[in-house]
């Protein structure tokens, strides 16, 4: 059993190209010994987004703080907030981002743990 308070994290920035102002942090994953699933906590601050992508797996996020958006295939951009969920499916596009000017936009996010 592992607990691990959100306000005990320290975030990394995330250097991925087409990333501004995020950092992400992994409170379970597979060096605690997670048999199937990592969970990660990404921090957009104002003006912060992750990448256009896509990839193999799934992930579902949950939105703990803030406002942003999901970007869709179509490059339609969705609105979150706090208290939301959202799917997004194995070969999808997308890009989630931070839809304010003053406060930073957080989320979970689940993905199978050989992708943490």
């Amino acid at each position: 059993m592992k607990i691990t308070p959100l306000s005990d994290l320290s975030g990394q920035p995330v250097t991925m190209e087409g990333a501004a102002h995020v950092t992400r942090s992994v409170p379970i994953g597979k060096a605690d010994g997670a048999p199937n699933t990592a969970v990660r906590v990404f921090t957009m601050a104002p003006g912060g987004h992750t990448p256009y992508h896509a990839h193999a797996w799934e992930h579902t996020n949950y939105i703990i703080a803030g406002q942003g958006e999901l970007v869709d295939a179509e490059g339609r951009a969705h609105p979150l907030k706090a208290g939301d969920f959202a799917l997004v499916l194995p070969h999808e596009k997308h890009q989630y981002r931070n839809a304010s000017a003053s406060e930073p936009f957080v989320m979970i996010c689940a993905v199978p743990k050989s992708y943490e």
